[in-house]
């Protein structure tokens, strides 16, 4: 008999620990305590429960994401700080061109015209899911990492790091790129390192942006300027790795000038916000997403390139999958860490993910070069794209996560 065909324990309360208070891990525990509320839930992060307003970076939530976000009720505590994104220009050009032609246009609706992505402070969105979470009764634990993990037939035991226990019947490892407990799980991974690093950082500029992004294809890799609200905008700066750390490292005023020799004029005046960041570019995808009592979510699963802008939003597709899957099984009385019940999550997420994984290798290595061969056929293919409209209402149904076969939460509606 499989599994998955055995009912619960009477009496037995089924528990979920969610390793791991980032958007993603934070998201799961709050669908998964609002459509089963007997569930015992708990977030578990090694951070301090302040981190979360020290993240100064802002996220594209997609059309399917925060369709997600209105069921859980959490959109309305971020949408006063959302920018809606309502077109897209790309460039490809050098950066020492005077005139950088644009061979691509979107407009940034979706069929139902609603717009295919906002832009959202981290810290905006973070804390609005963590006040929800806690409404919802989830148990929170900051702080305290999970060290450790043992699998038994009916339940799992995770060992906190402060040396405290919980018995529950599935563990969810939300702890990043490098995640500790993937590894724990023997979960093999494909992966690699770009010679790129990603600098992060916000601008005010003079002009107003009109809710216009920007993704100029320059030949270290892809510059891109993403609006906020306000005449602020985010911009994700893939440089050379080299040049990238002595940009982070190096005086103010040489880095606002190289900024600015990339940003260009047409927004008025510019000046730098807040802290420049950098992060160290690369792939991984989890060859498996799955274990008996044991799942993989968000970047613990992948990790991709920025050029697409789609990191956060796998997560919140795992998100939708995971609670789902969750939620169903135990509305049958299956065994919600059963790995006959968390295959169906693999086998949805899984190719989604690796077709993301390659489609945004395939773009940071032909757009970051400087080949002129290459360059042209790609610009020629930039212009053919432009004057094919059903192509590109194509690109940005995609670009909104409303592709493929959608979890009831990226939908809109309830599971």
């Amino acid at each position: 008999m499989k599994a998955a065909s055995r009912k619960h324990r009477a009496g037995a309360e089924p528990g979920v620990v969610v390793a791991g208070g980032g958007s993603a891990g934070l998201c799961l525990a709050l669908a998964l305590k609002r459509f089963l509320p007997d569930l015992a839930v708990e977030v578990v992060d090694a951070r301090p429960s302040g981190a979360a307003s020290a993240d100064e970076r802002a996220s594209a939530i997609a059309a399917a994401a925060r369709r997600m976000l209105e069921q859980l009720d959490v959109w309305h505590d971020v949408a006063g700080s959302a920018q809606p994104i309502l077109s897209m220009e790309v460039t490809d050009s050098r950066t020492s061109d005077a005139v950088r032609p644009v061979f691509l246009t979107f407009d940034g609706t979706t069929r139902d015209g609603e717009p295919f992505a906002h832009m959202v402070p981290n810290a905006v969105l973070l804390e609005a899911l963590r006040s929800e979470a806690e409404s919802a009764g989830v148990r929170a634990t900051f702080g305290a990492g999970v060290e450790r993990f043992e699998t038994g037939d009916g339940d799992v035991r995770v060992h906190f790091s402060t040396g405290e226990q919980r018995t529950a019947r599935l563990l969810v490892a939300a702890d990043g790129v490098r995640s500790r407990l993937r590894a724990q799980a023997g979960i093999r991974t494909v992966e690699w390192s770009y010679p790129q690093i990603a600098i992060v950082c916000t601008v005010a500029h003079e002009r107003p942006h009109h809710g216009v992004a920007v993704e100029h294809f320059l030949p270290s890799g892809p510059f891109a300027i993403l609006p906020l609200s306000g005449n602020r905008s985010s911009l994700v700066w893939t440089e050379r790795k080299e040049d990238g750390e002595r940009l982070l490292k190096g005086d103010e005023f040489v880095f606002e000038v190289e900024l600015e020799r990339r940003f260009g004029h047409k927004l008025g005046k510019i000046e730098l916000e807040g802290r420049r960041q950098g992060y160290p570019l690369g792939l991984i995808l989890a060859r498996d997403f799955v274990r008996p009592r044991f799942a993989l979510l968000g970047d613990a699963a992948h990790g991709i390139h920025p050029i697409a802008g789609q990191g956060l939003n796998l997560g919140f597709r795992d998100v939708a999958a995971l609670a789902e899957t969750v939620v169903d099984a135990a509305r049958l009385g299956l065994d919600i860490g059963a790995l006959d019940v968390l295959q169906r999550y693999e086998r949805w997420r899984r190719y989604d993910t690796f077709q993301m994984g390659v489609t945004t290798d395939v773009l940071n290595r032909l757009f970051s070069n400087d080949f002129g061969p290459l360059r042209a056929v790609r610009d020629i293919g930039l212009g053919i794209v432009d004057r094919l409209p059903p192509l590109k209402r194509l690109f940005i149904g995609e670009a909104a996560g409303l592709g493929g076969e959608l979890p009831k939460l990226l939908s809109g509606e309830p599971i």
